[in-house]
């Protein structure tokens, strides 16, 4: 992958992940690493067991600390131990169906870990650009047929979204009372906020999630139980949004305070798919007469339709998806027969990095 896809801006540069150890977080640390960066780490140990972090050695390209978002004096320390030039906060408790198990925790974690995060970079004066990676989740879902804007309102009927949509409003407050667009020239600070939307890809093991439920359940000969067949999600490979954030973040570091504000990044209107949908197509793909059925149980409420306009991206990044949703579907079928099969999954992985880079 060469370096020169943004402008050569990672090479050398120390930049923090929070939850490196997560599934997007374990792809985007190995994108960096490829781009010539410094990495670093913070978050909890591998959520899953397996987890991508562990099976593509991720820890040997990185220097990974293993502490506690909501751990403020732990946090603090390891800023200054690694006095970061880039910060993407990526740690957070990301499952809707686990924030109604446990609300708490996931305020806590996903609004005070955020507000650690940037009080902590307040003590440090390496920090140039900040990213807080959210979710599509964070507005007020009203169930419309076309995509939600970056300045529409928050909101967020479960906690887990309602949490991501604090969060938003977390970072808001601390551009505007510590890191001003107005006042650039003064803290050189640039901090935006990103939203993506349904995540998929290979090395992603979490529970309650629609791909990793079907490869668990397809891997052992069982037939796929899926829930709320008709709703609509943006389904986009992991690959997608991870380098809508690195290119966000060559613009905050490069360019600043024009820049830090909210962004989405969603995949086009043609690939957001029904759950039925998907799964079928995946049944096709995997082949061995894999099949699925509709779980009858009561399930707790999510939103049935669910689209970002990402026009802002298109026009002011230059971000455009590259994969659609057939090609993301084939690309995490192939990725984890690779894995049943006993393969390097680093270079598995790496490879699917450098052909997303080459469409």
């Amino acid at each position: 992958m060469k370096n020169s896809l943004f402008n050569n801006i990672y090479q050398g540069r120390k930049v923090l992940v929070t939850g490196h150890t997560g599934f997007k977080g374990s792809w985007l640390c190995l994108m960096l690493h490829k781009l010539g960066a410094e990495v670093y780490g913070y978050a909890l140990p591998p959520p899953t067991n397996p987890s991508l972090f562990v099976e593509a050695n991720i820890g040997e390209i990185m220097a990974s600390h293993i502490g506690d978002i909501r751990d403020y004096e732990l946090l603090l320390k390891t800023l200054f131990e690694v006095r970061p030039e880039i910060v993407i906060h990526m740690a957070a408790q990301p499952l809707v169906r686990e924030s109604y198990r446990n609300p708490r925790e996931t305020f806590e974690i996903n609004v005070m870990g955020t507000v650690n995060l940037f009080d902590a970079i307040l003590q440090v004066n390496s920090v140039k650009a900040i990213l807080n990676v959210t979710t599509d989740k964070c507005y007020e879902n009203r169930e419309w047929h076309w995509g939600y804007r970056e300045n529409e309102p928050m909101g967020g009927y479960d906690p887990y979204s309602n949490s991501k949509g604090c969060s938003e409003l977390v970072a808001a407050s601390f551009r505007n009372s510590f890191f001003n667009p107005s006042k650039y020239g003064d803290h050189g600070v640039a901090l935006a906020t990103a939203r993506a939307g349904n995540v998929i890809g290979g090395g992603d093991w979490a529970n309650d999630r629609l791909i990793p439920d079907f490869i668990r359940s397809i891997s052992i000969g069982e037939k796929v139980k899926i829930r709320s067949p008709y709703a609509i999600r943006p389904w986009q490979h992991v690959l997608e949004p991870l380098t809508g954030y690195l290119t966000l973040c060559e613009k905050l570091f490069a360019e600043g305070s024009a820049f830090a504000e909210a962004w989405n990044f969603g995949p086009e209107d043609k690939d957001a798919k029904n759950v039925e949908w998907i799964t079928q197509t995946i049944c096709k793909l995997w082949g061995n007469n894999a099949e699925f059925e509709i779980d009858k149980k009561p399930q707790p409420h999510e939103a049935n339709y669910l689209k970002l306009d990402c026009s802002k991206a298109k026009a002011e990044l230059g971000w455009v998806p590259k994969w659609d949703i057939e090609t993301t579907l084939k690309s995490i079928v192939d990725w984890n027969k690779s894995f049943i099969a006993g393969d390097n999954i680093r270079i598995v992985t790496e490879n699917q990095i450098d052909r997303y880079f080459a469409t």
